[in-house]
């Protein structure tokens, strides 16, 4: 695997640029201190929440919670305070927990005005905001967003490692069927495994506070709160492809999903991660020629 492809950082991007530089070419750019443009970056931190919010009511999840590792439908594992949460992850030591697509302006409609969706990014989906939040060392496994929408994702008050993937690679990142995820360890590639892994390529970046990362429709990504700290998600509707890929993922795929691991519980799992490897082993051998990326594609 090499994750050693170059994104693109700018310092600032009007909407022209950033539509015919990135958007429309499907490209992914990292826009140094965007939040610093408006009070959120200079207000917003783990206490800042903790001061405010702290008595609201939140549902966390744990990493180390294993037999969560293979469905795309998790359950909270813990409910506590807002405050207790943020109290926990604000230490610097390695933590599992951490809370995803929180939609904390729902309670706070405020901070809308503290951070609204970027001019440059505004559209049909600008009032989707949503927000994340995990301990020092906490990972988010490798997956796709399931709606396959374009994301920019802004980081706060610690540095936070982001790798991305393109779309192409889907196969031979392991994808289990109806899923949007995959289930290797991109930290230790298991090539033995999945030798399929070799052939992969990408890109990593290390976000600062305030940093924002553009994440093109379907894109694979895998993150790492390297501190504790949070972030906010703004999505914009990607090509017609995508949006009817959005739309089977959520209203057919995910439920048949659901309900083939009620009828098989553990198996089903098995039986997927079998169909994934055959389709990349069946791909390594259709394609075992100099210019592999050709063939893909790519």
């Amino acid at each position: 695997m090499d994750l050693s492809g170059k994104i693109d950082i700018v310092e600032g991007i009007s909407e022209q640029a950033f539509r015919r530089n990135y958007l429309d070419r499907q490209k992914p750019v990292v826009i140094r201190g965007l939040a610093g443009k408006v009070p959120a970056g200079r207000k917003w931190s783990l206490d800042y929440f903790k001061n405010t919010m702290g008595e609201l009511s939140i549902d966390v999840f744990d990493n180390g919670n294993k037999n969560a590792a293979g469905s795309a439908f998790t359950s909270p594992d813990l409910k506590m305070k807002f405050g207790d949460f943020l109290e926990i992850i604000s230490k610097n030591e390695p933590s599992t927990l951490r809370m995803f697509l929180f939609n904390l302006f729902k309670y706070n409609p405020s901070l809308r005005t503290e951070f609204p969706c970027p001019a440059f990014f505004r559209g049909l989906l600008s009032h989707m905001g949503y927000m994340f939040f995990g301990g020092k060392d906490t990972t988010v496994r490798i997956h796709q967003d399931i709606d396959m929408s374009h994301v920019l994702h802004t980081h706060f008050g610690g540095r936070k490692r982001v790798v991305l993937i393109a779309p192409e690679y889907s196969t031979l990142l392991y994808r289990l069927p109806l899923n949007t995820y995959s289930l290797i360890n991109l930290d230790k590639p298991d090539y033995k495994t999945y030798p399929a892994l070799h052939f992969v390529k990408g890109y990593q970046v290390i976000l600062e506070p305030g940093d924002s990362i553009f994440m093109p429709a379907g894109y694979w990504h895998y993150m790492t709160y390297l501190e504790g700290s949070f972030s906010t998600s703004y999505r914009k509707l990607p090509n017609t492809s995508n949006v009817l890929r959005g739309i089977l993922n959520l209203a057919v795929y995910l439920p048949l999903d659901k309900l083939l691991n009620k009828l098989f519980g553990k198996d089903w799992l098995q039986i997927k991660l079998k169909i994934a490897r055959k389709r990349a082993e069946r791909l390594l051998n259709k394609n075992r020629m100099p210019h592999f990326e050709d063939a893909l594609g790519i």
